[in-house]
């Protein structure tokens, strides 16, 4: 299995523009530019895409975990935040905030094993094993 995305520039660094487009067109033609990384211009940048992926991918893998151990999650919620170092530049840490409802018959202790399992598990995880990962629960 392959999953593609594009990314489209015209322009020098400061000034440029660019459209980021996803194979699904979930993202067509979506503007990231300078501004939109390194300030609070409009459109997103590579580090909101890493946090939307690191989210999604933790949160399908606890349920995957939990699942596979009978229990049904009933509500996970995840923020995912990418610390960026713009004089580097370079990703310095994620942060995955997640807030769960209780699961029947499951304690905290258990819940947290199961998380913490899916975050060192889950691909996306894998794949930014160089960037330290911290992982907050409230449950």
């Amino acid at each position: 299995m392959k999953r593609t995305a594009s990314a489209h520039w015209k322009g020098d660094l400061k000034a440029g523009k660019g459209e980021i487009t996803t194979q699904s067109s979930t993202l067509n033609n979506t503007q990231y530019s300078f501004n939109a990384r390194f300030a609070e211009g409009v459109g997103t940048n590579p580090e909101e895409l890493i946090a939307a992926a690191h989210a999604g991918c933790f949160t399908m893998a606890l349920s995957a975990a939990l699942g596979q151990a009978g229990h049904t999650a009933n509500d996970l919620t995840t923020k995912a935040t990418v610390d960026f170092d713009t004089s580097g530049p370079k990703i310095t840490g994620i942060t995955l905030d997640l807030n769960a409802a209780k699961i029947d018959g499951l304690s905290a202790e258990d819940f947290k094993k199961f998380a913490n399992g899916a975050k060192e598990n889950c691909p996306i995880s894998k794949a930014l094993a160089a960037v330290p990962i911290t992982l907050n629960i409230n449950y």
